[in-house]
């Protein structure tokens, strides 16, 4: 495979930019129209969202991981080099595009013709906005028959203060025009402010691992050159490297020479653990150290769910697919974590349940792992008031993520829930009914706006708890799906939480204790007893099966017994008869009762514990 040269391609002539938008608005369509082109990929028919690799995204429709590609364009006799990324459209995706965005000097913000401005555009404008980069607006999609560009226009002019004249009408599907992006990308993106002969500095944005050359990581070049041969030094871990390989991604690995200062690409140089390619890292020549780039701030997680193996001989192996499949999406938090029930496994931080979703089925998909995932939960905080505690714990404040540890209202002056700051664009004609769901959610209204005559934009605060098991498709199916959602985190505010313990019999069961808002605790715990009752298998005694917040009980359920027909043999004769052998038997289940245990079967738990799709 012939080698690229990479010294054509100065500074001034590189354009680093990535493509932004709401889901479903067209980036990776438009992409492949950018590729196609630019002559990196053979124009065929079978070129549908070539970068979205992983099955996930295929199976999907959707783009789950930032990749990017370098293009070569030729225009008004100058070679340039371009370098595009792809990012996700859904908000639990966000880190990844405000990653993207700290390798670029400029984004194409893509609205469709039909839709117009949704939540996650908003969203994703200010991303932009807020890293000064240059914006170029393009509408897609206008080769439907319901687009309407000059409505889009507006929107794009009132909400985002860009003169309508910069749009770009195009259709990214039939190619109507999309020339015309690349040139607007050459004239309004600046280049990278960077020199070739600066001391080496590379920002590591992504990483992948290759079960036959380790560690494979995306880098972004700062100043300087690199080549095989090249012995560099990690800022994160110290360590030193010898570079095997170099080159660019034509969606494809492409090997190059060198890779110089303001182009993107991929290095390999033997990294064998998962660990050392931190993303955010920057590395720099053996003996020449640089002040290290300021990396990302890391992803706050919003979703914690209990991610335990099916069988415990598993364990060894789910701790390994873990561990690659974090260093790929490293938005994913974890923590070592084991339940009386379900024995040992993780504690994984998730920024948002689609999130979760894609990890459980890319662990399902790319490493043969079944898992068995644990309702999501949020963590809370408590502000202690007793000394003894302050002084077991080292702080006034602590952080409680899992049940068990939840401190007693005693010692407590207040417990703090995390809150998040949404946005939901919709139809005027949803507004009622959205605003009642919101009400239910326990949600204060923030604020209010008209974008234009149809649509609204409309801001509340939630508690984090009550949105992220369902409240999105609550959300989708009320506005059939015209609505959308988005939110950032707003930290903590004070909340009257309670711990909800589950009896059996009157002893409690230690997995299946929650934490919850007082409002919403009857509806929950008639809810779990409904489930165990139905979980649970029938015993020769009664199983009482109850819900209580401290020594209250708020719901009950009966799991009746077993029993033998003892009148079976009575027929005729007196009524005395019958009454004595079933006070015979009354007797006889009381007394198994005071000494029958119930065990709860491990299947029971899964069943209460996991996740609901069905309801």
């Amino acid at each position: 495979q012939e080698k690229i040269d990479m010294s054509m391609y100065p500074v001034e002539s590189i354009r680093n930019f990535s493509i932004i938008a709401h889901v479903d608005h067209g980036k990776s369509t438009l992409a492949d129209r950018l590729l196609e082109i630019t002559g990196t990929i053979a124009k065929t028919d079978h070129n549908k969202q070539v970068l979205d690799k992983l099955q996930v995204e295929r199976e999907r429709g959707i783009t789950v991981k930032a990749q990017s590609a370098s293009l070569f364009y030729r225009h008004e006799g100058v070679n340039y080099l371009l370098n595009l990324i792809d990012t996700p459209g859904h908000v639990d995706f966000s880190y990844e595009v405000s990653r993207s965005l700290s390798a670029c000097q400029g984004v194409i913000l893509v609205v469709d013709a039909n839709e117009g401005i949704q939540a996650q555009t908003v969203a994703n404008f200010y991303l932009a906005f807020e890293a000064q980069l240059a914006i170029i607006p393009v509408i897609n999609k206008i080769d439907l028959k319901n687009a309407d560009p000059e409505r889009v226009e507006k929107q794009i002019e009132k909400l985002f203060d860009i003169p309508v004249d910069e749009c770009v009408r195009i259709s990214a599907k039939q190619g109507t025009n999309v020339e015309k992006v690349l040139q607007k990308v050459i004239e309004k993106i600046p280049p990278p402010h960077c020199n070739t002969g600066d001391p080496l500095k590379a920002l590591v944005f992504d990483s992948t691992f290759d079960h036959y050359r380790g560690v494979v990581a995306n880098i972004a070049l700062f100043g300087g050159e690199i080549q095989k041969g090249h012995k560099i030094v990690s800022a994160h871990s110290k360590k030193r490297y010898e570079v095997n390989e170099v080159g660019i991604l034509t969606p494809n690995e492409q090997p190059t020479h060198k890779l110089y200062a303001g182009q993107v690409g991929y290095l390999i140089a033997g990294m064998k653990e998962v660990t050392e390619a931190q993303i955010g890292d920057t590395l720099f020549l053996y003996k020449q150290p640089v002040e290290p780039l300021p990396g990302f701030k890391s992803a706050k997680p919003m979703v914690f769910a209990g991610m335990y193996p099916v069988d415990q001989t598993e364990y060894n192996n789910l701790k390994s697919a873990l561990e690659r499949l974090t260093l790929n999406d490293s938005s994913v938090t974890v923590h070592r974590d084991s339940s009386l029930a379900l024995g040992a496994g993780w504690r994984l931080g998730f920024l948002g349940l689609l999130h979760m979703e894609v990890f459980n089925q890319r662990l399902e998909q790319e490493y043969n792992m079944s898992v068995i995932l644990t309702v999501p939960t949020v963590p809370y905080k408590a502000i202690l008031s007793s000394a003894k505690l302050i002084k077991e714990y080292g702080e006034a404040e602590i952080t409680i993520i899992n049940p068990a540890q939840f401190p007693d209202k005693i010692s407590v002056s207040e417990y703090l829930e995390p809150t998040v700051l949404g946005t939901i664009v919709t139809p005027h004609e949803y507004i009622g009914k959205i605003i009642a769901l919101c009400q239910d959610r326990r949600a204060v209204q923030k604020d209010m706006l008209y974008i234009d005559e149809r649509r609204v934009m409309l801001k509340y605060l939630f508690p984090l708890n009550e949105i992220v098991v369902d409240f999105y498709d609550a959300l989708k199916s009320l506005s059939s799906g015209y609505a959308s959602f988005d939110y950032e985190d707003a930290g903590y505010q004070a909340a009257d939480l309670i711990k909800m313990d589950i009896l059996l019999n009157g002893n409690p069961v230690e997995e299946l204790a929650t934490i919850i808002h007082n409002d919403k605790a009857y509806a929950t715990g008639k809810f779990l007893c409904e489930r165990l009752k139905d979980a649970i298998p029938r015993q020769l005694f009664e199983i009482a099966i109850q819900a209580a917040i401290g020594k209250k009980i708020i719901a009950r359920e009966t799991l009746k017994a077993y029993r033998k027909n003892v009148v079976a043999k009575c027929y005729g004769g007196d009524i005395t008869r019958r009454m004595k052998l079933l006070k015979r038997q009354a007797e006889g289940k009381k007394l198994m009762r005071k000494i029958g245990n119930v065990e709860v079967p491990r299947d029971a738990f899964i069943r209460v514990l996991k996740r609901q799709t069905e309801k």
